[in-house]
């Protein structure tokens, strides 16, 4: 990636910095978004355009920032993905058909066959992982139906939304499925060899030293990212509440920190997000939603064993899981969108033998080989939501509405439509 072209996507890169507290940090990036502004701090201080996160690798053209855009929550959104392209007429580095198209295969001659082959990254910000799988499974491809023509027990297309490389401090597992996570080492080891990997696969082949791997992980492990500002609400820590990147920083983590939660099924003593305690009484009705949303995520209980949002998403104030625990995602048949292949499997030994799987995505299914596990994924961080739609790991839902109307039917929660309202109010503060 060229210079001029890691600026681009660094919108007020360096330009702004934010008081909080007895020291200053700056704010890399601050980037609007249609619910307001998403605001990006660095605890290890500014970097320039040239360093390692934002140069190309490769004979890609590819850097991290080209699939982790800082305007885009560190991710992809359909927008801007689309705005690249029409820029390109879809020759950007983004734009390689081994993982960007909907199969290997696609047409890409033209610029009508790249917006058709590309279609998938378009429309959902949707990059294909191709995954064997694994020889030793307890299950066995019995069928596929590819509208792509491409996938097979040798290679599954998976189409997944690339995670955030931001507010890592509170990650406990690598990658949606938890491929990168090795059994006994650290997190900064899993990123290590992640980069690696990354820069294999989406670089075709493409080799990062030790020393420029450490520096994008070092890079990444002090960026903190949550929404700063809501067209509705104003400011998010404002009238005492904690919203904004700012403590993000200071907040205490630890693997576990709520692994009680996780054994009993049971909603904490101690609720997990308390961001917008001092919004309970505010004279504001949108603030005060706000912080209902708040107590319906952490306290609203649904489902036979009476969990809540906040019994997955437990980290404190930041909502990925403190265990590294994976749980069923949105990859059935009957949650498919039209556009994924779609995945028959035969359990062919272990506690679910002789049963037949339908799945869009195995996914941590393809690590440890378990029928148990298949269509199982971790559990992102919720903080600066806003500013990456679409959501789920395949783009499922296009807005926080939506993924509250799926939670809503999946687990018949009978939310009102003012706790719907609230619920997304809240989510949208993050």
């Amino acid at each position: 990636m060229t210079a001029r072209l890691a600026v681009a996507l660094l919108p007020l890169l360096l330009v702004a910095t934010v008081a909080a507290g007895p020291r200053l940090l700056p704010a890399l990036v601050a980037a609007p978004n249609a619910d307001g502004m998403a605001v990006t701090l660095s605890a290890g201080g500014g970097v320039t355009a040239d360093h390692p996160f934002f140069r190309g690798f490769g004979e890609t053209g590819r850097a991290c920032s080209t699939c982790h855009a800082p305007a885009d929550g560190w991710s992809l959104v359909p927008a801007s993905v689309q705005h690249r392209f029409e820029a390109t007429d879809g020759l950007d580095p983004l734009f390689r058909p081994h993982d960007a198209a909907v199969s290997p295969r696609a047409d890409v001659t033209t610029l009508e066959a790249r917006r058709r082959a590309y279609a998938l990254v378009l429309t959902r910000g949707l990059i294909r992982v191709g995954l064997a799988i694994p020889a030793r499974a307890e299950f066995e491809l019995a069928g596929v139906d590819d509208p792509y023509e491409f996938a097979s027990a040798a290679e599954l297309s998976l189409f997944r939304r690339p995670l955030p490389v931001t507010n890592l401090k509170f990650l406990t597992s690598v990658m949606w499925d938890g491929r990168e996570s090795g059994a006994g080492r650290t997190i900064v080891r899993d990123l290590l060899a992640q980069a690696a990997g990354a820069a294999n696969a989406h670089g075709q082949g493409a080799a990062l030293g030790d020393e420029q791997r450490r520096a994008i992980i070092d890079f990444e492990r002090v960026l903190f990212t949550a929404q700063s500002h809501d067209r509705r609400v104003g400011a998010l820590d404002a009238e005492r509440a904690a919203g904004g990147p700012r403590a993000l920083v200071d907040q205490p983590f630890q693997f576990a920190i709520n692994s009680l939660m996780d054994q009993t099924g049971t909603p904490p003593t101690r609720r997990v997000f308390t961001l917008f305690d001092a919004w309970t009484s505010s004279p504001d009705e949108t603030r005060r939603a706000v912080a209902s949303g708040q107590t319906l995520f952490n306290e609203r209980a649904f489902g036979a064993r009476r969990v809540t949002c906040s019994g997955c998403h437990n980290a404190p104030n930041a909502g990925s899981n403190s265990t590294g625990a994976f749980f069923e995602g949105v990859a059935g048949e009957a949650q498919r969108p039209a556009a994924l292949p779609l995945y028959t499997l035969r359990c062919v030994r272990g506690s679910l033998e002789g049963q037949t799987l339908r799945t869009t995505d195995p996914g941590w299914g393809l690590v440890t080989g378990r029928c148990a596990d298949v269509g199982k994924f971790k559990v992102p961080t919720l903080r600066g939501l806003a500013g990456r739609p679409p959501y789920f790991h395949n783009g499922s839902a296009a807005t926080l509405d939506d993924v509250v109307d799926s939670y809503d039917r999946r687990f018949a929660i009978g939310l009102s439509p003012a706790e719907r309202g609230d619920l997304v109010a809240f989510l949208r503060a993050l």
